[in-house]
């Protein structure tokens, strides 16, 4: 029988919001392999079962909780440069999947993506597509970066933590905008 804590939300003030919110504090503390409704439900002082009451299941919650994540990553600006606005986004996927290393992995691998995830990615493409790449071309190079920043923020999870490779990563992040530059220049 969980036990209520005093800190936490009662039972009849749980809403799908609180429960969410809660799993990503929870993933954040214990990643999400070691996630289980159960637990969550300890951590919110409620039955495992009252969780289904605000999501259908366990896939459901992390494709909540990963939009959540999205929620959090800069658009590019519509008034910005691409390679700046492309710049900015990298570095705030990178500092989001720092604070939610569980994410890793979970960001692009969702069947049904939310609602901050799909707007995200149309900002993308809007952005690349309205600095002049073609429509094929802006599709490579969203995926080209979202390789080059999920890879590294793979790698940087299974590191040491104790240097921050803010540094590393944008002279990579560098290569690629430049490489994308050549390629949209010619066309």
């Amino acid at each position: 029988m969980a036990t209520k804590r005093k800190d936490k939300p009662t039972r009849g003030s749980l809403t799908r919001q609180v429960v969410v919110r809660a799993a990503v504090v929870l993933a954040d503390e214990t990643g999400y392999r070691d996630f289980s409704m159960r637990r969550l439900g300890t951590e919110l002082g409620v039955s495992p079962m009252a969780l289904y009451k605000h999501v259908g299941d366990r896939e459901e919650l992390l494709g909540e909780m990963v939009d959540v994540v999205f929620g959090e990553l800069a658009d590019p600006p519509a008034e910005a440069d691409w390679v700046e606005a492309m710049s900015r986004r990298a570095i705030s996927i990178r500092e989001a999947l720092r604070r939610h290393p569980w994410a890793v992995g979970l960001m692009e691998s969702r069947r049904d993506p939310g609602p901050k995830n799909r707007a995200h990615h149309e900002a993308v493409i809007r952005c690349l597509r309205e600095a002049g790449f073609s429509a094929a071309l802006a599709a490579h190079a969203s995926s080209v970066l979202d390789s080059y920043i999920y890879g590294f923020a793979l790698r940087e999870k299974t590191m040491a933590k104790a240097a921050d490779r803010a540094a590393e990563f944008e002279w990579g992040l560098d290569l690629v905008l430049e490489s994308l530059e050549q390629r949209r220049s010619r066309g």
